[in-house]
């Protein structure tokens, strides 16, 4: 009968710890993907606003020398990340392929133009500066036209403002729902003992004591709970950076460390400050008031 009451209670212990672990990993897990959305929002915004393509179409009168001396003029400037030489014919090549015919064939010669196209570094991918980069284009006698689409250019800009404002926020609130989570977890699982921990005051153990192996076991569910939650991040991140390289989210380990190492941090603090808190209440708590 005792041995029976026993393993049962070993089978009770144990479900509870795994819950604790379970939902420290889950709560971590999720909060570790959403502080590499935040350290990564930069450079995903940034690679969609390198896509904008200013394109500078030049006359049929250009020079070889004169367009040599823009594209290197070009290729120098602080604002330039890629430049590209395409000629009409290559155009030509292009809209062919796209529309699966030839329209030189109804039209009888090539109408289009050759042309630079410019892809800007990110900073620059403002109205202001695509219009002063287009008049400084425009000023060259050689030149016939600079196109982009500031409409795009402005929407883009806006909903960056507006993502990044609504990821901090999230950031925040989910910040406080994960340590909301992993403290109810942490105290239930306290609970589950809060007779030992007045049986354990009654006879004269001090508090310090009494709470010692509480906040160590909790500490190393924590640890646990993280490790997990570490692996599953790194598997994500493996898969996102395979799946879109372009975006570089390797390129700068220091954060990616950085981060991995407050997770894991986080999942030593929380736990230590919920299961203080925790054992505090109940060894604050009269005997008849444990039974409610």
């Amino acid at each position: 009968m005792s041995s029976s009451f026993e393993r049962d209670q070993k089978r009770r212990l144990i479900s509870s710890y795994f819950s604790v672990v379970l939902s420290i990993a889950l709560v971590l897990f999720l909060l570790g993907l959403l502080g590499m959305l935040v350290l990564n929002a930069k450079k995903v915004s940034d690679h969609f606003k390198e896509q904008v393509v200013v394109t500078i179409y030049l006359k049929e009168t250009a020079k070889e020398v004169e367009i040599k001396q823009l594209e290197k003029s070009l290729a120098m400037a602080d604002y330039v990340k890629s430049i590209e030489y395409v000629s009409k014919e290559k155009a030509a090549e292009f809209l062919k392929e796209e529309n699966g015919e030839d329209f030189m064939d109804f039209v009888g010669y090539n109408p289009l133009q050759n042309s630079i196209d410019v892809h800007l570094k990110a900073d620059f991918v403002t109205s202001e500066h695509l219009e002063l980069i287009s008049e400084e284009a425009t000023s060259k006698t050689f030149v016939d036209e600079v196109t982009y689409d500031n409409d795009l250019v402005n929407l883009m800009n806006e909903n960056v403002k507006k993502i990044t404002f609504w990821v901090l926020v999230i950031s925040g609130i989910f910040t406080l729902i994960a340590v909301l989570l992993i403290n109810s977890s942490i105290r239930l699982a306290v609970y589950s003992k809060r007779f030992t921990i007045k049986t354990m005051q009654m006879v004269g153990a001090t508090k310090q004591f009494i709470r010692r192996p509480f906040v160590w076991k909790s500490v190393r569910l924590g640890i646990i709970g993280a490790v997990i939650a570490l692996i599953g991040m790194a598997i994500v991140l493996y898969y996102i950076n395979k799946t879109f390289p372009e975006l570089g989210l390797m390129n700068t380990p220091i954060l990616v460390v950085l981060l991995f190492a407050v997770i894991f941090a986080l999942g030593i603090i929380i736990t230590w400050i919920s299961t203080h808190i925790a054992t505090q209440r109940f060894l604050n708590l009269k005997t008849d008031a444990l039974y409610y």
